[in-house]
């Protein structure tokens, strides 16, 4: 290894710690998500177990857990996926179980079999999970004398649990634009700080802080997955849910800008990249470059502080423009190929936060002459 890359080898931008307080706050702030759940598997249990009378109910209140943890935006979907995925499994497994049995070979012979079927039959995602776990507890489990046919008593179990989940996610929604501004507050000061790494290697002529705001940049790939799902969720909710009908508007607008600030935290890694190498090869970084990385630091900032603000949109609007002009000036000063590249990464930078921030892409050739 060089002796240029030993500092980076010691180089950790710090981690906030999680406090026991914090975690506590955090299941407190869920109080939603704990509510329905205690609602839904109840309301599931004692309907399947007393008012249909199923003996071994226990497929009711795991199906009401799975369509409300199953997947954001996609709630409908797992609904369907899951009675048709337990519709499938058992319709295979009942048959093969009247014909081979109960056992250990059986139990594996079922499972594969199921699988294989449901494959066949074009089954994927949930409805494939559902159908092989339909024919594993069909095998598994024994029913009690006298019960019901367990095939029908699952398939109802699952409709029913699939039900209550969903209602309760309308009943009791979550509160959507709090959901997504908090989603988008972290990811936009995750981008500040990078940004900020990033202008100060330039300050201090530091690769090694410079990869360090790289790293940093790529370590919130989780953030943007938990964003783009949160998006996702909460667009439903608003959707469908009555009591959040009144925030269609505004977590449309918020959702809208998702893909923009995704594309805007890509920008900031190549950013990051391209001045690690510049400052590698010890080339001078023109300090208009580094006035335009700030600036830039300075409009993210506003976005992270109050998205959902027109009057502090424009503000940050405006120093997004003025980040975008102060890198093109620069090149006057040096232009080389790393330099170019810094530039057009605070062009490209600025053009996703503006388009995140309401400003339409043909707009954008008349602010920043961006094709």
């Amino acid at each position: 290894m060089s002796s240029d890359r030993l500092p980076f080898s010691r180089l950790r931008l710090p981690r906030p710690e999680i406090t026991v307080r914090q975690r506590w706050m955090g299941v407190r702030e869920n109080w939603r998500l704990l509510l329905r759940l205690a609602v839904a598997t109840g309301s599931a249990f004692t309907i399947a177990t007393y008012l249909l009378g199923h003996t071994q109910a226990f497929f009711a209140p795991i199906a009401a857990v799975i369509t409300m943890m199953g997947g954001a935006g996609r709630r409908q979907r797992v609904i369907f996926e899951l009675v048709l995925g337990v519709a499938f499994g058992v319709l295979v497994a009942e048959l093969l179980i009247l014909l081979i049995g109960r056992g250990g070979w059986q139990m594996a012979l079922v499972a594969s079999l199921t699988a294989v079927v449901a494959m066949l039959c074009n089954l994927k995602g949930m409805a494939l999970t559902q159908a092989i776990n339909s024919g594993v507890l069909l095998a598994a489990v024994v029913p009690l004398p006298g019960v019901a046919n367990p095939a029908v008593t699952r398939f109802t179990d699952a409709l029913i649990g699939g039900m209550c989940g969903f209602l309760m996610m309308l009943i009791l929604p979550r509160d959507t634009r709090r959901d997504l501004d908090e989603s988008l507050q972290k990811l936009l000061t995750g981008l500040a700080d990078v940004l900020r790494h990033t202008a100060e290697a330039m300050r201090t002529d530091d690769a090694a802080m410079a990869d360090a705001a790289l790293d940093q940049a790529r370590d919130t790939q989780s953030t943007i997955e938990s964003l783009h799902s949160t998006a996702a969720n909460v667009s439903e909710i608003a959707r469908l849910a009555p009591l959040r009908w009144n925030q269609r508007a505004d977590v449309e607008r918020y959702a809208g800008s998702v893909n923009d600030l995704d594309n805007a935290m890509r920008d900031a890694r190549v950013l990051a990249r391209r001045v690690a190498a510049m400052l590698r090869h010890h080339e001078s970084v023109p300090s208009g470059l580094t006035d335009a990385v700030e600036t830039l630091v300075v409009a993210v900032q506003i976005y992270a502080d109050e998205f959902a603000s027109s009057v502090d949109l424009e503000r940050a609007n405006e120093r997004l423009v003025e980040a975008s002009n102060l890198a093109m000036q620069a090149l006057s000063d040096r232009l080389t190929v790393n330099t170019a590249s810094v530039a057009a990464q605070v062009r490209s930078l600025a053009a996703d936060l503006l388009m995140a921030g309401g400003v339409s892409r043909t707009a954008l050739d008349d602010i920043l002459d961006v094709d």
